[in-house]
């Protein structure tokens, strides 16, 4: 049997049949899938008192998105909107269009049924496959489901309109191009569950936890962890945190005190959450909220707060319950330094249904999920194979290369990889970025670049995380924006509080496991690390549609050593 071919066998259909959750008669799409194949293997081994499903999950099959697309004439209207300037224009036909006119009859019954806040999710039948993920590249919408029938409806419509109109934004269709994957070859199903978690203060929805885990860890801190480990990111409040390059805490499950950011205070609260994601049940929106302003509230409200929040004065961190009067500007953050003590159960449970969907699965594994701390409950939403980073063996670093031919050199999260006679490097200069609020223009004059070297495997230095939600924190480039390059560099700047995200799981890296392009962080000023600004100013460079995106060509080398945890980027003109 190939690779996969096991999993790519098992037919989730009856799953949705049997509970009266199948809706149009194509197929179900890759998230179905994986909730299917979780309830199957859960049900088998006697777990469903243990592990918690959501209470309902109706699966929209590809044959409504087709009828959608037919009857509003959207494969000849959409295929034009290829830009990333024609977005507002794609999802302003989508959401004008109308939705088969059978389907109201289903929608009825699935208000009737879910009373909660609503999630409504992409569930394609390209995506979570075996080999691409689309991780991130669709929409999910969270639906408040409040107010009267009529809205509540015209909500629902528009989240599953909205879903349809991401099939063709500009990531998914760069991820596409990329993966040979031609227009038209793809359809689209929607799943439909009530958002897991509770109401806090008459307006607040959210899990108290919600998290990722992976069975296996492809890129690695530290010569301590293992591949084999397993590796969670979790979060306060709704799970976007730990999918986007957002602030989320990391736990090794063979090593759950070990911080890959490091374990300094200040080290420590610059890479911890700070804003938690909620559902508003009074505006009905799905928002933001700063833990300093609503701390006292989730103490009040989570008898388990002392396990993930802690107080930083500056210097160091006192536990939630001490006297805040005598310290300098106290400042709550979630570090989640009690949790594996305050909750084992959490972290035995999920060790063994990785293993368990691992060997089931017959391939490595991601699953979503969320987490009440004081009634131990764990719900699982969503189950999927995990991207699997291709290894190309050990990588020697020569001991005697030249110290002005060092461009950069890191020594975390390196794995092993080779790439040789590059000839473009695409530099936004830490010291010009962030003087003026243009971090979008940066962000497309990089994409503009992208463009020009398609089928060149080029390297992208930037200050910071690339792609990052909040462009404070680094360049916030899109997908399209980035994937021709071969290896990304992220350069920590301490004095401007930009840092890289040493952190395995979210889209982003799921991403450059998909793509194989490699990955080096470098910290300035740290031990082992080299950033030769030097090398940058000196070298002559073509000015491009930014003042602070530079382009170098020469012949450049890059080699990583996973085993010793050390990387360099080689001028070898």
């Amino acid at each position: 049997m190939e690779y996969g071919d096991f999993y790519r066998s098992f037919d989730p259909r009856p799953f949705y049949e049997k509970n009266g959750w199948l809706i149009g008669d194509g197929k179900l799409g890759g998230k179905a899938k994986g909730l299917a194949f979780a309830h199957a293997v859960l049900n088998s081994k006697g777990l469903l008192d243990d592990v918690a499903l959501p209470a309902y999950s109706f699966c929209v099959t590809t044959s409504v998105f087709e009828e959608f697309m037919e009857i509003n004439g959207l494969w000849e209207r959409l295929l034009g909107l290829t830009d990333q300037r024609d977005i507002p224009e794609l999802y302003r036909i989508c959401l004008e269009s109308e939705l088969p006119k059978w389907l109201d009859t289903y929608l009825e019954k699935i208000l009737d049924a879910i009373t909660d806040p609503i999630s409504v999710r992409s569930s394609s039948i390209l995506e979570d496959d075996v080999n691409l993920s689309f991780a991130g590249k669709y929409a999910t919408r969270f639906i408040d489901n409040q107010g009267s029938r009529a809205r509540r409806m015209e909500k629902l419509k528009n989240a599953i309109k909205t879903i349809y109109a991401s099939t063709y934004n500009p990531a998914a269709r760069e991820y596409k191009r990329k993966h040979g994957i031609k227009w038209g070859g793809e359809r689209m199903g929607v799943l439909i569950q009530p958002l897991v978690g509770k109401t806090y203060n008459d307006h607040f929805f959210y899990p108290e936890l919600a998290g990722a885990a992976f069975s296996k860890v492809f890129r690695r801190p530290s010569p301590k962890i293992k591949k084999e480990d397993g590796v969670i990111r979790l979060c306060f409040g709704l799970g976007t945190r730990t999918v986007d390059r957002s602030f989320a805490r990391t736990f090794y499950l063979t090593n759950p005190l070990l911080r890959p950011e490091g374990n300094k205070p200040e080290e420590i609260v610059s890479h911890s959450q700070e804003r938690f994601d909620y559902v508003d049940l009074k505006e009905g929106v799905f928002t933001t909220s700063y833990l300093g302003d609503s701390v006292l509230d989730v103490i009040r409200c989570h008898k388990t707060a002392q396990a993930f929040i802690q107080w930083y004065d500056g210097s160091m961190f006192h536990w939630l319950l001490a006297d805040t009067s005598d310290m300098y500007a106290p400042r709550a953050v979630f570090t989640f330094a009690e949790l594996p003590k305050r909750c084992p159960n959490l972290f035995t449970r999920i060790r063994n249904l990785l293993a368990l969907f691992e060997t089931e699965l017959q391939l490595p594994v991601d699953m979503e999920f969320t987490y009440e701390a004081e009634q131990d409950k764990f719900t699982l939403v969503q189950l999927r194979p995990l991207s699997v980073y291709t290894d190309l063996g050990r990588v020697e670093i020569p001991n005697d290369l030249p110290a002005e031919k060092v461009i950069l050199k890191g020594d975390r999260m390196v794995a092993n990889g080779k790439l040789e006679n590059v000839k473009h490097i695409v530099y936004v200069d830490p010291e010009l970025y962030g003087k003026t609020a243009d971090f979008h223009e940066v962000a497309r004059a990089v994409g503009e670049l992208n463009d020009r070297l398609d089928g060149e495997r080029y390297l992208l230095v930037g200050p910071g995380r690339w792609g990052s939600t909040n462009p404070i924190l680094g360049v916030p480039v899109r997908y399209s924006e980035l994937s021709n390059s071969g290896c990304l560099v992220e350069i920590g700047i301490p004095s401007k509080g930009m840092s890289p995200e040493l952190s395995y799981g979210t889209h982003f890296f799921l991403d450059l496991d998909g793509d194989n392009i490699l990955y080096l962080p470098v910290f300035d000023g740290m031990k082992n690390n080299i950033y030769n600004r030097e090398w940058f100013e000196k070298t002559p460079w073509e000015k491009t549609l930014h003042p602070a995106v530079r382009h170098y060509v020469g012949t450049f080398e890059v080699l990583l050593d996973g085993d010793t945890e050390s990387g360099v980027i080689v001028d070898r003109g």
